[in-house]
């Protein structure tokens, strides 16, 4: 019997636990050890999903709308969607189809003040900066500082400036931060559902029990629910399969805040969905919670999914306001942005949805005019890092250059093919003289396609010079993210 094979019965064996929760066991038995498709989102600040389909197609990728979801798209399973150019420049981002149905259904609008409380790898968080128009208030907290880097490098390399980035327990988020209209807790969990990614992960299941993580999941949505306005809505998701981490879990805050809080129905057309599970291993749960919505595997070709939407009772007295951290700067950092305008040719219109702050002797961030970010739980970061100014001279950030590229209307250098394969992988090259025609040396804003990839110098001696960070080189960060 081969290694896959002896996995997959592994899988099939472990599953088999939820054998009466599904409509169709033979269905879900051959989806289960079946590869994922790999799904993306095209980010709105910079593509249609139409656009990056054509995109796609002119590298040789086929892709499928999803329907339900707007802006995503189905590729063929087994593309690494982080190793292609356009990941890179920020266009799309990857994210199992099921991890992207929580925002959707969180109901947001610009104008409103949102937390997502357990939010690396930054997936979900980037979908609800772009749905609040990335503009207002947005908390993206998590409990691990080591998660913390990947998820200002995804919000960094797609653009987003509404968010404060926090690093706190979220099961005790501290009142100081205020209330919010929404509110995401997507908690740590077993993560069942992501088998058909990750099939070794079994093991691991069979000797980590879903009551060990309950009580933790509790302590999470109940300060969620602490942490919503009077009227707001708290979003509860897991990728797991397991009633005691899904319904359980609500039914014991719903149980707890005695009508206070009320479940919503849920659907979403265009996929098929199955109830909430009211009856499981002798516990026997308030009819209602079939209002919560289940997502498995064989219904739409996806890996597992529960959401829950609460909706926090209006009449409850508000909280005051959280006390606003101060959006500092320096004497002399606004001339900073002056040899930045001069070498790109960027107009004041290109500043008028942001402020300038300093949070360290590197450099500048960007954050969204209307950002208002609280003094406590104090900040990791806020907006966007893009312009350093510890250095001779000042240079955008590949994240500022991303951003930038668009409104730039001169030092703007467009690679082909080849040359784009070189920068990214930092390799230095010789552009032809047409394409240099119009440069002076110095830093350029390199482009492909028309879309901005990040910043090189262009040398006197006529080669130019990739500042693509290490870190991103080969286009590998992030691109196992199921988020």
């Amino acid at each position: 019997m081969s290694r896959y094979a002896v996995g997959a019965a592994a899988v099939r064996d472990y599953c088999a636990r939820y054998r009466d929760l599904i409509d169709d066991w033979p269905a879900f038995a051959e989806v289960i050890v079946a590869p994922l498709p790999t799904c993306i989102w095209a980010n709105p600040a910079r593509i249609s999903a139409a656009g990056l389909s054509d995109l796609l197609a002119g590298e040789g990728l086929v892709s499928q709308p999803m329907g339900w979801q707007p802006t995503g798209l189905r590729l063929a399973a087994g593309v690494r969607a982080g190793r292609h150019w356009w990941y890179c420049a920020g266009l799309a981002h990857a994210q199992e189809e099921a991890s992207q149905l929580p925002v959707t259904l969180l109901d947001l609008a610009p104008g409103q003040r949102v937390l997502d409380l357990c939010a690396a790898p930054g997936g979900k968080t980037a979908q609800i900066a772009f749905a609040l128009d990335n503009r207002g208030t947005l908390l993206a907290n998590d409990f691990a500082p080591e998660r913390i880097k990947a998820l200002v490098g995804n919000l960094d390399r797609l653009g987003v400036v509404n968010a404060a980035v926090t690093c706190h327990d979220g099961a005790n988020y501290p009142t100081a931060a205020g209330q919010f209209d929404r509110v995401l807790a997507d908690v740590p969990c077993t993560s069942e559902g992501t088998l058909r990614r990750n099939p070794d992960q079994v093991r691991r299941l069979e000797g980590q029990p879903s009551e060990r993580l309950a009580a933790r999941q509790r302590a999470l949505l109940r300060k969620a629910v602490q942490r919503c306005r009077p009227g707001g809505r708290v979003l509860y998701s897991t990728c797991t399969f397991a009633p005691e981490e899904n319904e359980f879990v609500v039914a014991d805050i719903l149980a707890e805040l005695d009508g206070r809080l009320n479940l919503l129905p849920l659907q979403v057309p265009g996929l098929t969905t199955a109830p909430g599970v009211t009856d499981w291993r002798g516990r026997r749960l308030d009819p209602a919670l079939e209002q919560c919505l289940r997502l498995w595997p064989h219904q739409n070709d996806t890996g597992g999914f529960f959401v829950a939407l609460l909706e926090k009772d209006r009449t409850l007295p508000c909280e005051p306001d959280a006390v606003v951290a101060a959006a500092e700067i320096e004497p002399g950092d606004r001339e900073w942005l002056e040899w930045t305008n001069a070498r790109f040719g960027l107009s004041s219109e290109a500043w008028s949805a942001w402020r300038i702050h300093r949070q360290t002797r590197r450099g500048l961030h960007l954050i969204a005019a209307d950002l208002a970010a609280p003094a406590h739980p104090r900040p990791e970061g806020r907006g966007l890092f893009f312009q350093r100014t510890n250095v001779r001279p000042t240079k955008l950030t590949t994240a500022g250059a991303l951003l930038f590229g668009p409104h730039a209307q001169c030092h703007r250098l467009e690679l082909d093919a080849a040359q784009r394969d070189a920068f990214l992988g930092r390799k230095t090259l010789t552009p032809a003289p047409a394409q240099v025609r119009d440069l002076t040396p110095g830093q350029v804003l390199v482009t492909y396609r028309g879309f901005a990839l990040g910043l090189a110098v262009w040398h006197r001696s006529g080669e130019l010079e990739s500042l693509f960070p290490r870190r991103w080189s080969g286009c590998t960060a992030g691109s196992d993210d199921a988020d």
